[in-house]
């Protein structure tokens, strides 16, 4: 694929050098090794200023961004098939969301909807309402961050219902704050030595397939029935406000669960007076091939939230629910003062017309499509994939060191994770056992990049097997 079409003259026409950094060609280059010499300074400064308790994967400094592709400060091009952990869904560089961003800044950048609000935070709601599963009267409420959503997802099922307990899956991540942590359940990086966490939650066994201890025929129905028992037994239905899911569970390694799961437990919660919570930070808004994950069983939750990709690359992070249950809260309740700030929502409403208007549930299909075929090769010739899952351009390998045992690898994931970096092949891990390998690339990356990205994890797994 050449340089891609000009569209932005109007951006910089008179800086030649900034027109330049704009007009990314989709191309793998390496100038440098990578991390190359800049980054590899750039990254003195960053452990001489920047607390060791943020990591970074891959330490190579990133000036301009377009699409597929990531240019960093040396001159390095990688493909990205990360999109900032499914952030970047309609592409760095899209014109909309520049345009609708320049625009909202010229006007005005901040003024707290709480004191003085705006018509950008409605056009988001209203968005919101539209695209969100079910026909029901719905309201939101609009955030910087996905675990600012998930949190205040509970404080309305807990105001709503007059309930206290919550039931979140084993495997799920929903977040950093105090509240998520107690909601997330791997321990290492996110959990380690910051407890006491919130009380009243209460963790059930995720349907895993592929690790079903009587085998993946037998997921649905038994787990179903594990998670009902459980919570019957443990906390009584009565006890609970709210049960959240993620559809498809994202750092927890991208487990899927079988067909009819998701729409079991979203009646029987319904039959308890429990609401169901689709935490649709990672997996919504297109990623799956759906709007929603949870269009693939047309589950219709009580309360979505959505983040990560909302805004284009904006901070935006949104929750979305059955108007009595947002109404229920007392005024004031919710809100924060960057919430929905109005940049954000600009872009968010630039970037929901891309998806819309670009097809881009059609490409994260055809995504699938490309990618799935190429993993089933790389898992027939190297023997060390126990399982490939996912849905739309959500996909994930989990590597293991024994087929039978399904001994988890992590240490062949994180080698192989490494020889992609070098490659200028941008991979995410994740994974309770640090054995998955997950797949997010821009919905609107180019064919050919997918496919050159493709052959380098396949030489990465030649390289780190030899």
């Amino acid at each position: 694929m050449g340089v891609l079409t000009d569209g932005f003259s109007h951006v910089c026409p008179n800086d030649p050098e900034a027109y330049a950094r704009l007009m990314i060609e989709q191309k793998r280059i390496l100038a440098t090794s990578i991390p190359g010499p800049k980054s590899q300074a750039m990254q003195q400064r960053k452990l001489a200023t920047v607390s060791a308790g943020v990591g970074t994967g891959l330490p190579v400094y990133i000036e301009a961004a377009q699409d597929g592709i990531l240019r960093d400060i040396d001159g390095n091009q990688l493909i990205d098939f990360g999109s900032g952990i499914a952030v970047t869904s309609v592409g760095n560089g899209n014109q909309r969301v520049i345009d609708a961003v320049q625009r909202q800044i010229a006007d005005f950048t901040h003024t707290c909807f709480m004191v003085t609000p705006y018509e950008e935070y409605l056009d988001v709601c209203e968005r919101l309402a539209a695209l969100t599963p079910g026909e029901h009267e719905k309201r939101s409420a609009l955030f910087n961050s996905g675990a600012e959503a998930v949190e205040n997802a509970i404080k309305i099922a807990r105001v709503a219902t007059k309930r206290q307990a919550i039931v979140a899956f084993d495997h799920g991540y929903h977040g950093r704050t105090n509240l998520t942590m107690a909601l997330t359940a791997k321990n290492m990086p996110y959990k380690d030595g910051f407890g006491p966490f919130a009380s009243e939650i209460y963790r059930v066994p995720m349907a895993y397939p592929y690790r079903w201890p009587t085998g993946a025929e037998h997921c649905l129905e038994e787990a179903f029935d594990g998670f009902v028992a459980q919570v019957q037994a443990q906390v009584g239905e009565d006890n609970v406000a709210a049960v959240i899911i993620e559809p498809i569970q994202g750092e927890g390694g991208f487990i899927v669960p079988p067909d009819g799961f998701l729409t079991a437990a979203a009646q029987w919660c319904r039959d308890a007076g429990i609401l169901f919570i689709a935490d649709e930070i990672q997996s919504g808004l297109c990623r799956t091939g759906d709007w929603f994950a949870v269009d693939h069983e047309g589950v219709v939750p009580d309360l979505v939230t959505t983040a990560k990709g909302l805004a284009g690359g904006m901070p935006l992070a949104g929750v979305t629910g059955r108007a009595e249950l947002m109404d229920a809260v007392h005024t004031g309740g919710l809100g924060g003062t960057y919430g929905g700030n109005p940049v954000a929502c600009a872009a968010a409403i630039a970037a929901l017309d891309s998806m819309q208007e670009d097809e881009l549930c059609a490409k994260a299909r055809a995504i699938e499509d490309t990618i799935l075929p190429r993993l089933k090769e790389i898992a027939d010739k190297t023997g060390v994939i126990g399982d490939i899952r996912g849905r739309g351009a959500m996909l994930a390998i989990e590597l293991v060191s024994d087929q039978v045992a399904k001994t988890p690898n992590a240490a062949l994931t994180a080698a192989v994770n490494k020889a992609c970096h070098a490659r200028g092949l941008v991979t995410l891990t994740c994974g309770t056992y640090g054995n998955v390998f997950r797949f997010l690339p821009p919905l609107t990356i180019a064919e050919d990049l997918l496919h050159e990205g493709l052959d380098i994890l396949d030489e990465a797994f030649t390289e780190a097997l030899a």
